[in-house]
């Protein structure tokens, strides 16, 4: 059975930061087994694109919520929650440690706070403003920030999901999406949480990301992406909107070239990334490593702090 109080392991960062590897370490270390919170690592069959851990690299930890949804398939925040929070008793009832490794602030947020308890979708009125951007792309977006200004600030203009629901929600509720999260959510119980990030130079942290493009599309992102259309996961499939396959197909299509593609690719997550720090720096109980999660100085570091959680756990159980 769960322990009352179990030790719970939280690594973000942004893209490109090293979180998988320092979780293998840490994880090999500690008896951990990881549980991904990375939007597109959700999905199968989008592998390259989105540096999921490769098969040597789940063969020395259990990894889960990996490839638990096709490409076409929408893959909500709540449910994320709801099977996160399963894995995590399931883990710590094993006497393991959980890890929860990824840069997807919002899922993050709602593993470990939970989400209000939101109106229930309405398909004809998504499917009305679905339409709307179909006829003008940023529409929604434009919309959004005429009645609610914070939110629009915070969602992605090219964010069509996110932009529908906070839409939906303020019809639905006849109040702006801000208030409506105010109400009581339900957080996380059971579980004391030490919270790690990595904070890498910028530069260094862009030349890595560079790096990376190159790298996926040199090890075979265009072929990927071709058994993704052969297996009938179109180019309109939701996660295909993902930086770097967004990029794949329109070099397979002709619209750029494969140089362009890479570059693209490289200042698209550039800017990801800029924006993932701007999400994890608003959480005042996330411990900051400086530098990346493969550097043995970080990793120490990180052994230390996590040593000393583990630790202070221990001595409040006697």
């Amino acid at each position: 059975m769960i322990n009352s109080i179990s030790p719970l392991v939280v690594i973000a960062g942004p893209t490109a930061s090293g979180k998988s590897a320092l979780a293998l370490a840490l994880g090999a270390r500690y008896g951990g087994e990881i549980v991904n919170c990375d939007s597109l690592q959700m999905y199968r069959g989008m592998d390259i694109g989105t540096a999921k851990p490769d098969a040597a690299e789940r063969a020395l930890l259990p990894h889960w919520l990996f490839d638990v949804r096709n490409p076409d398939e929408v893959y909500t925040a709540g449910e994320y929650s709801r099977q996160g929070r399963a894995m995590l008793r399931e883990i710590a009832g094993r006497g393991r440690l959980p890890m929860v490794i990824g840069g997807a602030g919002f899922y993050l947020r709602a593993l470990l706070e939970g989400l209000f308890d939101g109106p229930a979708r309405s398909e004809p009125g998504r499917e009305r403003l679905s339409r709307w951007e179909g006829w003008r792309a940023g529409t929604l977006h434009r919309v959004l920030a005429c009645w609610d200004r914070d939110s629009a600030a915070r969602i992605h203009a090219r964010d069509v999901n996110k932009l529908i629901r906070a839409l939906e929600i303020m019809v639905l509720e006849r109040q702006p999406l801000r208030e409506a999260h105010r109400r009581e959510r339900r957080r996380l119980e059971g579980f004391r949480i030490l919270k790690l990030g990595l904070n890498p130079p910028r530069e260094a942290l862009r030349e890595r990301i560079g790096l990376r493009a190159r790298q996926m599309f040199e090890r075979g992102l265009l072929e990927e992406v071709k058994g993704l259309a052969a297996a009938g996961f179109g180019r309109e499939a939701k996660a295909m909107e993902a930086v770097g396959y967004r990029q794949a197909w329109a070099c397979l299509a002709g619209e750029m070239t494969r140089e362009q593609a890479v570059a693209e690719t490289a200042l698209r997550t550039a800017q990801y990334a800029k924006r993932q720090m701007t999400w994890f720096r608003r959480d005042t109980e996330m411990l900051w490593l400086e530098g990346f999660g493969d550097e043995p100085g970080v990793r120490e570091q990180a052994g230390q702090r996590l040593e000393e959680f583990l630790r202070a756990g221990r001595a409040s159980e006697s």
